[in-house]
């Protein structure tokens, strides 16, 4: 009896699961009553104020109905393009002799003069045309509408980045419309080969995302992994491409980023010129970019526009901040505690001297300063912009010399944690920085745990964890593991353009080839003979 009562509510289930699908299939399409389409919109859309319904009569009296979005729409596209031709032009007197659907199509070729038009007849389309800006043209008679593009919203304009400023390059940065930032990347690659294929994420916000890579010379295996990690989201909304890059990168537990973001139009475009794969999402001036190695966290857009020398020279002094960075407060608690015979006597009489009468240990009298700066920090990020950088700066001097005079911690700490801080801006990456901030901590613990051998094993570590690192199939630590000496020409140190005549092997599958000849400057007969 059991099993029979089982039985029987599975079945009643299964087919109230198929009565109720087959409702929702017969509702997700528009009607060709025009008075009930327009109650299903408002009943959809909560009957929302700045939902715009306007009825008029069309040819041969025909009812007719336009639906579009105050503050999304072009009031002006509206009047002068859909309305006027629709009610004015002669093509509508000679759509009373023909039938609806006849009428529906001369409309939408021959009488709208909007830049592109469409027809739906699901409600989903309908909604997404419709909080994408189109409007909408509905007609008594009619199961289907037409979309008449007329989106126009309030942007910001072209700007210099503010992450990422450069002394000589573009001042150009990207914005929150896609559209602007696609044809950014545009005007700088001129090239049929510059694919762009588009996906909605997001249940309900329904968020444009791009992906664009150089046909003929990304990797095909990463641009098809890339689509299927993207079409694997299920979320109701994406408001930055910050959620991407949780959803699509190889490892989560580690504090070292996989994918790279910029806000600087030329950056992406080099990517992409070297096979690389860039993501945009529609609200943010953030794009992705993959897949990525670690060496390329340090690399600034710059570097191409600087004499070969200087960006070199550059690129090692950021190598060395970022290392400072990450190990000089773990290396001071280290050697002041366990390691006093590895410093000069003259020092070391100096910080003897320093800290006495301090009541801390080194290692939570540097714990102390370092918190302290990364409030002050975060503090002066999100505090008014135009005290934010002067609150920030004045409180770090006003603390630091107060801690020194009350005896709290001595000079040399407030000198090693404020170089520390300094050598952390010196990366272009910011994400890159962040994470060495937080090993910062892990190998301050170690260093007072066990000295010298806390912080090499600590860093031993993390190279092993860095080399089990893929970013897209991509080695993390290429091309120094795998060791690819053709990419070395343009990783920790930069060669002349000329000797650049490849492309990285690892990001360029298909077509290595950057320069056809070496083309390096030679000098005239002329100046030969001087």
């Amino acid at each position: 009896m059991n099993k029979f009562l089982q039985r029987f509510a599975r079945k009643y289930n299964e087919d109230s699961q198929q009565d109720s699908q087959a409702n929702i299939k017969q509702t997700d399409k528009l009607s060709s009553s025009l008075e009930q389409n327009i109650k299903k919109i408002s009943s959809l859309t909560g009957n929302s104020s700045d939902i715009s319904i306007r009825t008029f009569q069309g040819a041969n009296s025909l009812p007719m109905a336009i639906v579009y979005i105050n503050g999304l729409t072009d009031t002006l596209v509206i009047n002068d393009h859909i309305m006027n031709p629709i009610m004015s032009d002669a093509e509508v007197n000679t759509t009373q002799q023909r039938t609806l659907s006849d009428s529906l199509m001369v409309i939408k070729d021959k009488i709208l003069t909007v830049s592109s038009t469409n027809t739906v007849s699901k409600i989903d389309d309908f909604m997404s045309a419709l909080y994408n800006g189109d409007t909408i043209i509905l007609a008594e008679g009619w199961d289907q509408g037409i979309t008449a593009s007329s989106a126009k919203w309030m942007q910001r304009g072209v700007e210099e980045p503010s992450s990422q400023s450069v002394i000589r390059g573009p001042k150009d940065g990207f914005t929150e419309d896609m559209s602007t930032n696609v044809a950014l990347l545009r005007r700088r690659i001129k090239s049929p080969n510059l694919w762009k294929i588009d996906r909605k994420i997001g249940q309900v916000t329904q968020t444009d995302v791009s992906v664009m890579y150089l046909n003929g010379t990304a990797n095909d295996v990463v641009v098809n992994e890339v689509l299927q990690r993207l079409d694997r989201i299920d979320i109701d909304g994406i408001l930055e491409s910050g959620y991407l890059e949780e959803f699509i990168q190889d490892q989560t537990f580690t504090p070292f980023p996989t994918i790279i973001n910029t806000e600087r139009p030329d950056t992406v475009a080099a990517s992409i010129l070297d096979g690389q794969v860039a993501v945009l999402v529609d609200g943010t001036p953030f794009a992705l970019v993959l897949p990525i190695t670690f060496l390329k966290f340090f690399i600034a857009s710059e570097d191409y526009y600087q004499r070969f020398d200087i960006s070199s020279f550059l690129r090692l002094l950021r190598f060395f901040a970022f290392t400072i960075s990450m190990i000089l407060p773990s290396l001071y608690i280290a050697i002041t505690t366990f390691h006093q015979e590895m410093i000069p006597t003259t020092l070391l009489v100096s910080l003897a001297a320093q800290r006495e009468g301090i009541p801390f240990p080194a290692f939570f009298e540097a714990l102390m300063m370092e918190i302290t700066f990364e409030v002050l920090r975060e503090a002066g990020v999100r505090m008014p912009r135009a005290i934010g950088s002067a609150i920030s700066i004045v409180g770090a001097l006003v603390l630091g010399q107060a801690a020194v005079e009350a005896g709290l911690v001595s000079a040399a700490m407030v000198i090693v944690v404020a170089f520390t801080a300094i050598s952390s801006f010196v990366v272009p990456a910011f994400n890159i920085s962040i994470a060495a901030r937080l090993i910062r901590f892990i190998l301050m613990v170690l260093a007072a745990a066990l000295g010298l051998f806390g912080i090499m094993s600590g860093l031993f570590f993390l190279l092993i964890h860095m080399l089990s690192l893929r970013s897209f199939g991509v080695p993390y630590m290429a091309p120094i593991a795998p060791f690819i000496p053709s990419n070395l020409k343009d990783t920790v140190v930069r060669v002349p353009w000329w000797m650049m005549l490849t492309r990285p092997r690892l990001f360029a599958k298909n077509n290595y080839v950057r320069q056809n000849v070496n083309l390096r400057p030679e000098p005239s007969d002329k100046e030969k003979e001087k």
